[in-house]
């Protein structure tokens, strides 16, 4: 799997190549939990923004599908023991209806052939008046033109499956029948959105 393959290097990306786009990401993460907080967390990676929600929250899983990321974010986290890391896949998560005060999915749902079907499943595992948090990569310009940095890490076996715009992301979730949602572009490199969803 790709993932498992670059999950010893993906920390350069996050720290390095674009540690501008993910330090402001991480200081926007830190207001969104609280300490009554049941949070799940899917697509971890190595667990950049694991470290701020564990800090933040009551209680966190911290899921993804690459045992290799597992391993490096459980590495990273090891000073917190409110963390129960668990190899899942987004599209069939294993926990009843209503389980988290908070749902997270960062930079996950360019790379799905389902992203609906695991939109639908983190709303399921939800609760009601709860959140839903969805920051994704922009990797298109308004003018349609997709980034450098996708297109080299596409031909390496990313497989991006859509590439968003700004607009085009707000689009998504639009089309999948959402309007209580807010929108924050977080500039860098490879620029960010950040959808928060409030469940009614």
């Amino acid at each position: 799997m790709f993932w498992d393959r670059v999950a010893g290097i993906y920390d350069i990306f996050v720290n390095v190549i674009n540690s501008k786009t993910h330090r402001a990401l991480c200081k926007e993460a830190e207001s969104l939990f609280d300490k009554k907080d049941r949070v799940l967390e899917c697509a971890c990676g190595t667990g950049m923004l694991t470290e701020v929600i564990a800090s933040e929250c009551m209680e966190l899983a911290a899921t993804d599908y690459s045992s290799e990321m597992l391993k490096r974010a459980r590495k990273k986290c090891r000073r917190f023991g409110n963390i129960r890391f668990e190899k899942v896949s987004i599209l069939d998560l294993p926990y009843p209806d209503s389980s988290f005060d908070k749902v997270v999915a960062a930079n996950v749902i360019h790379l799905l052939d389902e992203p609906y079907k695991a939109l639908s499943e983190l709303d399921r595992v939800c609760c009601r008046d709860g959140m839903i948090i969805i920051p994704t990569y922009i990797n298109k310009t308004e003018k349609g033109r997709t980034s450098g940095f996708a297109k080299t890490v596409g031909k390496a076996g990313a497989d991006f499956k859509r590439q968003f715009t700004f607009r085009s992301y707000q689009d998504f979730f639009k089309e999948a029948g959402y309007k209580n949602v807010s929108y924050k572009l977080i500039d860098g490199r490879i620029p960010c959105a950040l959808a928060i969803i409030k469940k009614l």
